[in-house]
C-alpha cells in the first residue's frame, strides 16, 4: 500500500515518530539548502571543476568510510545518543559554513556535514524500523521518507529564497533553529536505547555480504549503482553551479528548478511502484529509468541554446525581480525528466535488493550493499566530471555523465539477460 500524506500526518501524533520525523526533516532540509549554497560558493571563490567536484566527493567519502562501522555501532549501542550527536554536529556544521572564507574550508566542512548526515540517516531509518508496531513498519518507513521528501522540497524553495534574499548567515541560523528543535524532540520524546541491542556477533555480517555478492543479480545491481551514481551525483552537484555560474539564475530560481524534479518524482513514484508490482520485470524498469535519466542529463547543456531564444519572463518577489530566461525553463524541463526517470528506477531497484536479501533473511545487509555501492560512485563521480569540465567544457561534462549512465545501463541489461532462469528466480537456501 502506498503511504499518503494523511497517514503521515496521523503518525505525527505519536511522539516518538514525530521525534524521528524531525530528524529526517532537519537532515533533508539542510542537504537541499547546502546544495544550492555550493553554487554560490563556487562563484564567490571562482573554483575550478575539480574543486567543485570535491564539494560532492568530500561529503560522500566521509559517508563511505563510516557507513559499515556506524551501522554496527548503532546495532550494538544506544541509537538515541547517535541521533543527538548527529543533530549537534549539524549545528556545528552550520556555524562552520558561516565562517568559511575559501574553497578549501568548504570542502572540509562538507566532510563534517557528511558525518552528521550519516549519523542521522542510518540511525533514523534503523530506529523507525525497530520501534514501529508489528505489521506497520511499511507505513512508518513510508511516512518517515515522505517527511524527508517534503523537507527536501522545502529546502529547495525556502532555502533558495533565504540564500537569495538574506545571504548565508540568516540561512544557516534558520537551519540551526530547525535542527535544535529536532534535537529537543528527540531528547524529550524518544525512549532511551530505542529498539534494544543486538549481540555483537549478530551484528557482524561479513559472511552475509559474501553470500549476497555470490548472487548474479546482486553483483549486477551493485555494479550498476556504482556506475550510475557517477553520473547522477555529477548532475546533483554541477547543475546548480551551471545554472548560477553560467546564466546568473538566482538561488531562489535554482531552488525552483530542483524542486520541480522532486515534484515529478514524488507524484509519479507511487503509481510506478504499483505498476512494477503488477507487471514484474523489475530489471527492465531499472534500465528504462536509467536510460531516461541519461536523456535528461544529456538535455542539460541545451540550456546554452535555449538562453536568448525567447524573451525572458519577469517575476516579482519581495526582494526584487527574478528574470527567468530560456536557460531556466530548459533546465527546469531537464530536471523534471530526471524526476520521472527516478520514479521508474527507484521502486524496482529497492524491490530487487529486498528480494535478494530475503533469500538469506538479510534484507538489511542487502540494503547496506545498495548504499555502499552508491557511495563509491558518489565519491568518484563529481571529481571525474569536474576534470572533464576543466579540460573540455560544461557541455562535455554533462555528456560524459550521460554516457557513463548509458554504459552502466547497457552492462546491467547484458548481465541480466545472460543469467539463467535459476539464477534469476530460484531461492538459495540459508542456514
Amino acid at each position: 500500500m502506498v503511504s499518503v500524506p494523511g497517514q503521515s500526518l496521523s503518525l505525527l501524533k505519536n511522539r516518538e515518530f514525530a521525534a524521528l520525523a524531525g530528524t529526517a526533516f532537519a537532515r533533508s532540509q539542510a542537504y537541499s539548502t547546502v546544495i544550492i549554497a555550493l553554487a554560490l560558493y563556487a562563484e564567490i571563490y571562482q573554483t575550478t571543476g575539480v574543486v567543485e567536484g570535491l564539494f560532492g566527493t568530500a561529503f560522500a567519502l566521509t559517508q563511505l568510510l563510516i557507513v559499515l562501522p556506524l551501522g554496527r555501532k548503532i546495532d550494538t549501542g544506544n541509537a538515541k545518543h547517535f541521533l543527538l550527536a548527529g543533530l549537534a554536529l549539524n549545528v556545528v556544521v552550520f556555524g562552520a559554513f558561516v565562517l568559511v572564507d575559501n574553497a578549501v574550508h568548504v570542502v572540509l566542512v562538507r566532510m563534517l556535514q557528511g558525518l552528521g548526515a550519516s549519523l542521522l540517516w542510518i540511525t533514523g531509518s534503523t530506529v523507525v524500523g525497530e520501534i514501529s508496531p508489528d505489521n506497520e513498519s511499511g507505513r512508518w518507513l513510508g511516512s518517515y521518507n515522505q517527511v524527508a521528501a517534503l523537507s527536501s522540497l522545502l529546502g529547495d524553495v525556502v532555502g533558495g529564497y533565504l540564500l537569495y534574499a538574506h545571504g548565508f548567515t540568516l540561512t544557516y541560523l534558520v537551519l540551526s533553529a530547525v535542527t535544535i528543535g529536532a534535537f529537543a524532540l528527540v531528547f524529550f520524546n524518544l525512549r532511551s536505547n530505542p529498539g534494544g541491542r543486538k549481540d555483537p556477533e549478530d551484528a557482524t555480517s561479513v559472511e552475509t555480504f559474501r553470500a549476497l555478492l555470490d548472487r548474479p543479480m546482486i553483483r549486477a545491481l551493485v555494479f550498476f549503482r556504482l556506475s550510475f551514481s557517477v553520473g547522477k551525483m555529477a548532475v546533483i552537484i554541477f547543475l546548480p553551479i551551471f545554472a548560477y555560474g553560467q546564466f546568473g539564475i538566482e538561488a531562489f530560481a535554482v531552488g525552483w528548478i530542483l524542486a520541480g524534479g522532486k515534484l515529478t518524482k514524488s507524484i509519479s513514484q507511487g503509481y510506478v511502484g504499483d505498476l512494477t508490482d503488477r507487471i514484474g520485470r523489475k530489471p527492465y524498469f531499472v534500465a528504462a529509468g536509467a536510460l531516461v535519466y541519461g536523456v535528461g542529463t544529456a538535455f542539460i547543456p541545451f540550456a546554452l541554446v535555449a538562453e536568448g531564444a525567447f524573451d525572458p519572463i519577469y517575476v516579482q518577489t519581495f526582494e526584487g525581480t527574478l528574470t527567468l530566461g530560456g536557460a531556466f525553463f530548459s533546465l527546469f524541463a531537464a530536471y523534471a525528466i530526471l524526476g520521472v526517470a527516478d520514479s521508474l528506477r527507484l521502486p524496482a531497484s529497492m524491490a530487487l535488493f529486498v528480494e535478494e536479501g530475503e533469500r538469506f533473511d538479510s534484507v538489511a545487509s542487502s540494503m547496506s550493499l545498495r548504499s555502499i555501492s552508491w557511495k563509491i560512485g558518489q565519491v568518484a563521480g563529481p571529481l571525474m566530471v569536474g576534470v572533464v569540465k576543466d579540460v573540455v567544457s560544461n557541455t562535455a561534462a554533462f555528456l560524459f555523465a550521460a554516457g557513463f549512465i548509458a554504459v552502466a545501463t547497457g552492462v546491467f541489461v547484458f548481465t541480466y539477460r545472460r543469467m539463467t532462469p535459476r539464477e534469476t528466480a530460484s531461492a538459495v537456501p540459508g542456514d
